[in-house]
């Protein structure tokens, strides 16, 4: 058993988990302050709601004990996890240009980008992902979705990744990007 996948997953009281399971397919949905997600799992996957005096907790669990169920377990407990995080509290993504002349904006249902081409880049937000500009170089992303908002910042920087030379590009916060030297010349 996954020691990640033995953990209890404490729920808040504020959030709301109602699970549906057919024959084939399961389906948890996970609704909160700040909006529902819903994923399908498994038919093997075992799902317990327990309630004691600390609150009420999910356990996960397959029935039968295969080698990929136990690789399985951790995974799922995880993803949701991840979805009753997200409904609470809203996972954040920081972005920050780098370079001369770059800049953001939104503008309407679409960030704006400045990277030093002879045009704007435009990207559409998903639904479900709100972006904030501030300082015309910072980008605050958040959602309830963990993985929509990695892939949509992803998408952000690749329009331009950091360079070792100068620095320049898209980092996430925090991110220390290894300089390189550049060329020496004659001696």
């Amino acid at each position: 058993m996954s020691r990640i996948g033995k953990l209890p997953i404490k729920l808040p009281t504020t959030v709301e988990i109602s699970h549906q399971s057919d024959a084939t397919v399961q389906v948890i949905n996970v609704k909160g302050k700040f909006g529902s997600l819903q994923r399908t799992l498994p038919e093997e996957l075992k799902i317990e709601q327990i309630h004691n005096d600390n609150g009420s907790s999910l356990i996960v669990s397959f029935e039968n004990q295969t080698r990929t169920n136990k690789s399985l377990q951790g995974l799922y407990r995880t993803l949701i996890n991840n979805m009753v995080i997200g409904v609470t509290e809203q996972f954040v993504i920081i972005l920050t240009l780098q370079g001369v002349g770059y800049r953001a904006s939104v503008q309407g249902k679409s960030l704006v980008l400045n990277l030093g081409y002879s045009h704007p880049v435009e990207i559409d937000i998903p639904e479900g992902i709100t972006v904030e500009v501030t300082q015309n170089t910072t980008l605050n992303i958040k959602a309830c979705d963990k993985e929509q908002l990695g892939l949509f910042a992803a998408k952000v920087r690749a329009w331009r990744p950091p360079e070792p030379y100068k620095g320049k590009g898209i980092l996430y916060k925090n991110e220390q990007i290894l300089r390189k030297a550049g060329k020496s010349g004659k001696k």
